[in-house]
């Protein structure tokens, strides 16, 4: 065989390999969405942002005792049809009792196990005027009531500065998955508290999304938590 047209073949067998080489899948993105992404009661376009890509949202539901996010129902229904799985959240008032503050989140959402499903969320950005042994006990309690009327592990949504000072950077909590809000644009967030890694990052809170009629956090899986479909009941 003529050598030359050897080399030419092996050269073009070997780019061809990496021309169409399988690519590496993109980790899941989502955005999380309360009323404010309802400017003058606007529906979002569930199927526009799964056809953007976006294959989950989390979406505000409850907050302290007495509020319902008036459009988690609708979103709720929408974006299940659409196919983007669903992560909820409470927005904690640690002024006021978590197991309460549990129940009604709980009612809420249904359980937070039904197809397409994340685990339940806590928010938890707020010291509610407690010093941290007592919001470390506050945290407890309500994830405890939580992971009981769910029957699912809950995430926990922080960020850096907060769990540090508030929290004391306690390490108690690292076997909850963690939400962290880290906007700084470093190739990875800082990870408080002892947690070995993120399960998700949020990565701006100015984002946009092709459906939804406002500004929008946006977040992003790590796999830490294994197989997406599987982690969102899909």
């Amino acid at each position: 065989m003529d050598t030359r047209r050897s080399s030419w073949m092996a050269v073009s067998i070997v780019t061809a390999g990496i021309l169409t080489a399988p690519q590496a899948a993109a980790a899941p993105e989502g955005p999380d969405v309360s009323s404010w992404q309802h400017p003058d009661k606007m529906l979002i376009d569930w199927f526009a942002v799964r056809h953007a890509g976006y294959e989950f949202a989390m979406v505000k539901a409850t907050e302290g005792l007495n509020y319902v996010n008036p459009h988690f129902v609708s979103d709720s229904l929408i974006m299940r049809a659409a196919g983007v799985a669903r992560g909820t959240y409470h927005y904690a008032h640690p002024e006021l009792p978590p197991e309460a503050q549990a129940a009604l989140y709980a009612t809420a959402v249904l359980g937070q196990n039904g197809a397409l499903d994340l685990p339940p969320v806590l928010d938890l950005e707020t010291t509610g005027g407690l010093p941290p042994a007592a919001l470390i006990d506050w945290t407890q309690r309500y994830l405890t009531t939580v992971q009981s009327l769910t029957g699912r592990m809950p995430i926990v949504y922080t960020y850096p500065n907060f769990w540090k000072t508030a929290m004391a950077n306690t390490d108690q909590f690292t076997r909850y998955p963690l939400w962290i809000a880290d906007y700084r644009g470093n190739p990875e967030p800082e990870v408080p508290g002892g947690w070995p890694t993120w399960t998700f990052w949020q990565t701006t809170d100015s984002g946009t999304i092709p459906g939804i009629p406002a500004r929008v956090d946006l977040n992003v899986y790590s796999g830490a938590q294994g197989d997406f479909a599987r982690f969102a009941n899909m």
